[in-house]
């Protein structure tokens, strides 16, 4: 088992002393001041290392340091692991408005928001702090306090050294970055669970970019509130991870609702989790969710940080984001091995696999350090992404369609066997509307009954008129939308023609 939050579990494998050491380097050899970022992926044990470099620092120097992090709960297990390393520590929280005892600690550890304002109200002052060291530091809140630590060795460490804000890019605020072992060495060395993933193709023409380079979540409820998104997440969980402790991430609380009641209903034993609930309420539901084999919990974002359940065996991304860091750390929730535990499983429903690629792939961070404008400018657009889907026609739709032996149609060849030939690329659309008006009709009873069927060939029908339209390179929706209302128009008027001769 690999979990660093217990506070008895001190050892160091070779890695983290390496990492170690090479920190300690740059202590030794940089100026007084230098600005170092240390990369890592969650779970490889960052708050380990950290832990035992505050250990010698305070040995070797004699002076104290400062430990920020951005949540409670981070705070406390920092704390605890510290102590493990018999680094005698003092929190700083909300309670704390002076620091009357400062001469009998050497390490402090702080919420970013709290000491800013401690130190903003001339509250407390530390002294003689030679390093500090920022937990989770992609996020931008520590900028506020890096005045305040000018003569100060900073620090900071994170598994995405990517800025949370794309105004304000690491690089700024670091010298240097130091990459550690890469998520596949972890997975070879045992240290974290493979994971197997499953992509389902999704939509996502409606959701809209927000100020901060992100999906809103207004946008984000309307699409996968909607009943086919919600039928989709329960089949691919049913389909890949019945069964199993499951967390599923949303975009917004009514979603996480909807998700919680539609696998309620269908007999699940689920949560629902949001930043509402209070401690006591989230302890409850958190320790159920521990407690309970089959466990499905129904997430909003809460649980991307400072959360390690190390027994979860399925993620379900139940949502699309254009951050890297909210994409690993999503993922990161489920990769903790047990001794019964060397894999998870992954389930994205938001293309965000084909957005980033695989969780385990190689990532250049420090290209990505150095340019993050060049790498954010260069994610995959979702219309890229979605050119190339195929769709393939689900197992209850295609039994509805039995009598039918092909129910596929590769657009590209047959517009290239079109152009080919010199004809109109309308023909492929009738090509289309032909096959889709004989499944229709030989596999219903009547009329009425083909017109139903026809209805449920929508998915189907937009992903060919998707796919047409990019061929003909005219893929505006507006035009896409015209195309399958006079697509649909004409299928139902070649059904009720195929029964009246």
């Amino acid at each position: 088992m690999f979990a660093i939050e217990e506070e008895e579990k001190k050892e160091l494998y070779d890695y983290q002393k390496g990492a170690i050491d090479e920190i300690f380097d740059r202590i030794h050899n940089k100026p007084h001041n230098y600005h170092l970022l240390y990369q890592l992926p969650t779970g490889g044990g960052k708050t380990v290392i950290f832990s035992e470099i505050v250990r010698r620092y305070i040995q070797e120097n004699n002076k104290k340091v400062v430990v920020l992090t951005h949540r409670i709960e981070l705070s406390k297990q920092t704390s605890k692991m510290l102590r493990g390393f018999n680094v005698k520590n003092k929190v700083i929280n909300s309670k704390v408005k002076e620091l009357p005892d400062q001469k009998d600690y050497m390490c402090f550890v702080a919420m970013v928001e709290t000491l800013k304002n401690r130190l903003n109200d001339n509250k407390l002052e530390i002294e003689d702090v030679g390093l500090v060291i920022i937990d989770e530091a992609h996020y931008n809140s520590f900028r506020k306090l890096l005045s305040y630590f000018k003569n100060s060795f900073i620090l900071g460490v994170t598994a995405t050294p990517l800025s949370s804000n794309i105004k304000l890019p690491m690089k700024d605020n670091y010298n240097e970055l130091i990459i550690g072992e890469a998520i596949k060495t972890l997975i070879d060395k045992g240290f974290l669970a493979k994971a197997d993933t499953f992509s389902f193709d999704v939509g996502l023409g409606t959701l809209k970019i927000g100020i901060n380079g992100d999906y809103t979540v207004k946008s984000s409820e309307a699409l996968y509130s909607n009943l086919e998104m919600q039928e989709k997440l329960l089949h691919a969980y049913e389909e890949k991870a019945k069964g199993t402790k499951t967390l599923i991430f949303n975009n917004g609380i009514n979603t996480s609702w909807y998700v919680y009641e539609m696998f309620r209903e269908a007999g699940y034993p689920v949560r629902h989790l949001d930043n509402t609930h209070s401690n006591k309420e989230r302890k409850a539901i958190l320790k159920w969710f521990k407690n309970t084999p089959d466990a499905i919990l129904s997430s909003v974002s809460i649980l991307t940080t400072g959360f390690d359940e190390p027994s979860v065996e399925t993620i379900i991304l139940n949502r699309a984001t254009r951050s890297l860091t909210l994409y690993f750390q999503m993922i990161g929730r489920g990769s903790r091995v047990l001794p019964n535990k060397n894999k998870f499983k992954v389930i994205d429903l938001g293309n965000n696999v084909a957005r980033f690629g695989l969780w385990s792939e190689p990532v250049d961070w420090q290209h990505i350090f150095r340019y993050p404008d060049f790498y954010l400018e260069n994610i995959k657009d979702d219309e890229e992404i979605e050119s190339n889907f195929v769709y393939e026609m689900p197992p209850k739709l295609r039994e509805k369609f039995k009598n039918t032996a092909d129910v596929s149609l590769n657009i590209e060849e047959i517009y290239d066997e079109t152009i080919k030939k010199g004809l109109r690329s309308k023909v492929i659309l009738e090509r289309s509307l032909t096959q889709h008006t004989k499944m229709c009709v030989d596999n219903s009873d009547d009329a009425y009954e083909a017109r139903m069927l026809a209805m449920e060939l929508k998915e189907d029908i937009d992903s060919r008129i998707k796919r047409y339209s990019y061929c003909i390179s005219k893929s505006t929706k507006n035009y896409r939308d015209w195309l399958a209302e006079d697509y649909f128009r004409k299928l139902r008027m070649n059904i009720v023609k195929e029964y009246q001769s």
